[in-house]
């Protein structure tokens, strides 16, 4: 009996140890088939000379961080997008064009499995093309297997990770740019300035006041002077038509509604926060607005704001803005709809990560969603890095899917008529710009020139096939705003761009309403100047200077191809379109 019982518990122990043998065998072989996933090192584009710059302590764990994830794209669905025939009353139901442009359902669960740690939240843009995060510092970099630091480099101060963020291989397969994760690229330069004649006085608010200096140029002036009293002729005047700005300050509800008042403004006027309420107002949004008011006095005017005085990359701040406009536009892309930008910063002084993002935002807005973007091409002459001598271009002006907008002097007599119009510069302090040196212009260091940049002038002795600017141009000095309740002068480039976007938005209004259709894109102007050469859709500016490149006949690189003449270009436009 004893030894049955023996031979029953051997056998007991033997099929345990069989079974836990099965077990191990078991769970290496569902390790095996389930490896944790591979992780991809991620290049943030900040230089390598930043990045070995001296440390001086962590950023503390509790920084908020707005970080964008920027997918990359088949560039032929953007393609097949541009090709779409416009249809303008239509909804351009751009949500089945997202399925495919951006990134997948199961690809979206996978990042929201890795992002899943509690305190990150993640927004997916509706073109599914730009992940939005938010998250404390601390968090994000446990995700992302590494740290961040602040580094002390050029007298200057920033932060990045310590070492290269870490993301699983499929996701960094699919990301074309980070941004938010350094904020390593200089924030952006507004591009305008003001000033006070003698004598001016402060409003007490109490009544309105629609007295500007004479010497000032009012929105009348304007567009006597430029031609878009013709279209207001033709009952023109932005109804239906939206005009978008971008802006990384505020504005003083008192300033806006007096301007309003006095253009007799029967539009509509919203704004937009963006990652937060801007903190203060620098006279940029208000200048934006009160030149499109008053050029397209029936027009709707979104203002998308963020604050510019934030301590994270203003750049990612900048994208958000731009992606808030295509969301709100998936629905909406043959509305002829138009973007203003008066922001920009030297070529060198941004990342290459930020650079692709915000290309990639400027390409969505063009191909997918037909708007056309200006952006101001900056008030420091040929010299956007600020430093006299060292010629170098303002970007985004410089980005190929930008129309960029340089500045002018011009002159009218006392009925508004154009007499004269120069390119805009000053002589300079050659120790400070502060936006007076001139009309930004000159070739890119980032991109090559684009096959649609062709009209007289392009090749020139200055030229080295790199994307030349600007491309037009409009006055960008001495006109009247009203500022902290007072009227002053104010100019640069700032002031041409939403001229010009203003001037596009009563284009397309009469082109939609007379061949139910419009143009956008900056290749749109140099075809009504190559297929219109004997209509003079611009005014040719042909003196003047930008402290390096002078003016010329044909596209040059202060005036671009000229300034609007509204009457002859809305005609020309339309040859082309038909």
């Amino acid at each position: 009996m004893r030894s049955l019982r023996k031979a029953y518990h051997m056998k007991i122990v033997h099929l345990s140890a069989l079974f836990l043998t099965l077990f191990f065998s078991l769970a290496s072989l569902v390790s095996c088939s389930q490896p944790p996933p591979p992780y991809t090192s991620i290049n943030l584009g900040i230089p390598a000379a930043a990045l070995q710059s001296p440390v001086k302590g962590p950023l503390p764990d509790t920084t908020q961080l707005n970080v964008g994830i920027t997918f990359k794209i088949d560039p032929r669905l953007l393609n097949q997008a541009d090709h779409q025939k416009l249809q303008p009353g239509q909804s351009s139901n751009l949500e089945a064009l997202a399925k495919r442009l951006g990134i997948d359902d199961a690809t979206y669960q996978k990042i929201k499995q890795f992002f899943n740690p509690q305190g990150i939240v993640l927004s997916l843009s509706k073109l599914r093309t730009h992940l939005s995060i938010q998250a404390q510092a601390g968090t994000l970099a446990k995700v992302l297997q590494t740290s961040f630091v602040i580094h002390q480099y050029k007298g200057r101060t920033f932060y990045a990770p310590a070492t290269p963020p870490k993301v699983p291989t499929f996701l960094a397969n699919s990301i074309d740019a980070i941004t938010g994760l350094d904020n390593y690229s200089k924030p952006p330069v507004h591009a305008m300035h003001i000033t006070y004649p003698q004598g001016s006085h402060v409003s007490q608010h109490a009544a309105q006041d629609c007295s500007p200096d004479d010497q000032t140029l009012f929105p009348g002036d304007v567009a006597t002077a430029y031609g878009y009293n013709s279209l207001y002729q033709h009952g023109l005047h932005g109804e239906n038509m939206t005009i978008n700005l971008v802006e990384t300050d505020g504005s003083y509800k008192d300033d806006i509604q007096n301007y309003l008042s006095c253009i007799h403004f029967k539009g509509h006027l919203s704004f937009v926060n963006v990652d937060g309420a801007p903190s203060d107002g620098q006279g940029e949004s208000t200048l934006d607005i009160q030149m499109v008011a008053g050029l397209a006095p029936a027009a709707s005017i979104n203002v998308y704001q963020t604050d510019g005085n934030a301590d994270g990359d203003t750049w990612t701040q900048v994208n958000d803005e731009l992606q808030q406009i295509i969301n709100a536009n998936t629905n909406n892309a043959n509305a002829g709809s138009v973007v203003s930008i008066s922001l920009g910063i030297d070529e060198s002084d941004i990342t290459s990560d930020d650079v692709r993002a915000l290309n990639s935002s400027l390409q969505q807005l063009t191909q997918v969603e037909h708007m056309t973007v200006f952006v101001a091409s900056g008030d420091c002459a040929a010299f956007a890095d600020e430093t006299f001598g060292s010629l170098s271009v303002s970007f985004p002006a410089s980005d190929p899917w930008a129309v960029a907008v340089g500045g002018t002097h011009l002159s009218v007599d006392g009925s508004g008529n154009r007499t004269k119009e120069v390119a805009w510069s000053q002589f300079p302090n050659i120790f400070h710009c502060h936006n007076t040196w001139g009309t930004g212009g000159g070739n890119s260091s980032l991109f090559a020139r684009p096959d649609w940049q062709n009209a007289n002038g392009v090749n020139n002795s200055h030229s080295h096939n790199d994307r030349q600017l600007p491309d037009l141009s409009a006055v960008a000095d001495n006109l009247a705003v009203y500022f902290q309740g007072q009227w002053g002068a104010s100019g640069g480039t700032s002031a041409a761009a939403p001229i010009w976007a203003a001037g596009q938005a009563l284009v397309n209004e009469d082109t939609i309403q007379a061949l139910g259709t419009f143009g956008y894109a900056p290749r749109f102007y140099y075809a009504v100047a190559d297929k219109n050469a004997g209509a003079h859709a611009y005014f040719d500016v042909t003196s003047g200077n930008n402290v390096y490149y002078h003016a010329t006949t044909g596209w040059d690189y202060t005036a671009g191809l000229g300034t609007p003449d509204l009457a002859r270009f809305v005609q020309a436009a339309s040859n082309v379109l038909a």
